[in-house]
């Protein structure tokens, strides 16, 4: 069975995402049997967090040693066999521990997924990053529809993780089996390089636009559904749609936004699509009725779906440093304010008010907006340049074999 090189990539990052959805969709019977409180559970859950920041900051020279396909069978396999181990454990600090584990490997599959697509993009000659995000949106999407049903009808969490573990090694080692890792650009590639991924003041716009995304992403996801209850005190079913709509709406632009950024370039979509997140947040912020805000959560949604995988394409196309540390470095800064936006923005909301927590996402979207220049007016793929290079080898060749010729040789 033949499979395109970005199919196992879409693949990986559904495989992901629906092993992490499993688990979060069971976090209340989680807490419940690890007989803890919310904080306690909050504290527990952070073991992800620190281990996918250290994997972010160490793993690039290891990811490069490995190559994509040991790495994505380490990584894609790994996360879903440790996320099915969680509900086993009997105490908080195990879990931590493995969610600790967890998150090493995380780290490591966001460096190596995100390096191979933007590679794959330049065999291409057009975009396919947006919509490989698009398939972790999706499947964290279907996942949580799926684990609802789930959870509703009385399966134990150990046995639905198991089932979704299972489902992960099949397809996974279907897919993962026969990739390859792509060649890098042409002009991207680096004999000695730092071991340790950290920013560079050259990355510092895009990882502004990376933690924009993030926040946008944040608010969106941890606090929807507790803005519906606490501001319009709609019944659980419509305060849900909050989320529902955000993250289908986030999936649905993923999954067709690349042939835009094709069209119209990074920087113009980007802009609009901040300038969307930018109308949503205000429409959460003043909506007189909960249908409006739910408006505004889909216009959230959209707005901060491919801005995230936009800078990861231009961070991995920069020429200062090789593509793995770029993106672990943006993606190491994008995931702190990703980890850290719910507390803060929990924070605020018990303050000031929870319309007002979504009114201070808006000076770090609209600063975003003045640094999209950071990111490419128009995307003009690798393939085009390779055939070009070609040519003009073709024709040196020929024209080098004519002068021999007219010499007599």
């Amino acid at each position: 069975m033949h499979i395109q090189p970005q199919h196992r990539i879409y693949a990986c990052f559904f495989l992901f995402a629906a092993s992490m959805g499993a688990l979060l969709s069971r976090l209340p019977d989680l807490q419940v049997a690890l007989d803890i409180n919310k904080s306690q559970l909050g504290l527990t859950l952070i073991g992800a967090a620190i281990g996918a920041l250290i994997s972010l900051t160490f793993a690039s020279p290891l990811i490069a040693r490995f190559g994509a396909r040991r790495t994505a069978f380490l990584t894609v396999l790994g996360t879903s066999a440790l996320l099915a181990s969680v509900p086993w454990a009997g105490f908080a600090p195990l879990v931590f521990l493995i969610l600790f584990c967890e998150g090493l490997l995380a780290g490591a599959l966001e460096i190596n997924l995100n390096v191979e697509i933007d590679r794959i993009e330049a065999q291409l000659g057009r975009g396919v990053m947006n919509r490989a995000h698009g398939f972790w949106s999706l499947g964290f999407f279907l996942t949580a529809l799926v684990s609802s049903g789930i959870r509703q009808a009385g399966v134990p969490m150990q046995l639905h993780l198991a089932l979704t573990f299972a489902f992960a090694l099949i397809v996974g080692t279907i897919f993962i089996y026969g990739m390859k890792s792509a060649p890098a650009r042409p002009g991207l590639e680096h004999a000695a390089a730092p071991s340790i991924a950290l920013p560079t003041l050259g990355l510092l716009p895009l990882c502004v636009i990376g933690i924009a995304a993030f926040l946008v992403e944040g608010a969106g996801i941890d606090w929807s559904a507790i803005y519906m209850r606490d501001v319009f005190a709609v019944e659980p079913f419509i305060g849900g749609l909050g989320l529902t709509l955000f993250t289908f709406f986030m999936a649905v632009a993923r999954l067709f936004v690349d042939p835009l950024v094709d069209r119209f370039g990074a920087r113009t979509v980007a802009t609009f699509l901040l300038a969307l997140s930018v109308a949503g947040l205000c429409a959460v912020w003043l909506a007189p009725h909960p249908y409006v805000a739910l408006v505004g959560f889909g216009l959230m949604g959209a707005g901060c779906s491919a801005v995230y995988p936009l800078a990861v394409s231009a961070a991995a196309q920069r020429i200062d440093r090789p593509a793995h540390l770029n993106v672990a470095a943006l993606a190491q800064m994008s995931f702190v304010v990703f980890f850290l936006a719910p507390p803060l923005l929990g924070f605020v909301a018990e303050h000031a008010g929870i319309r007002v927590s979504y009114l201070v996402c808006l000076p770090i979207i609209i600063t975003a907006l003045c640094l999209t220049k950071a990111l490419k007016t128009h995307d003009v793929g690798c393939k085009v340049e390779i055939e070009s290079r070609t040519d003009q080898a073709a024709h040196g060749t020929a024209a080098e074999s004519g002068d021999k010729a007219s010499a007599g040789i």
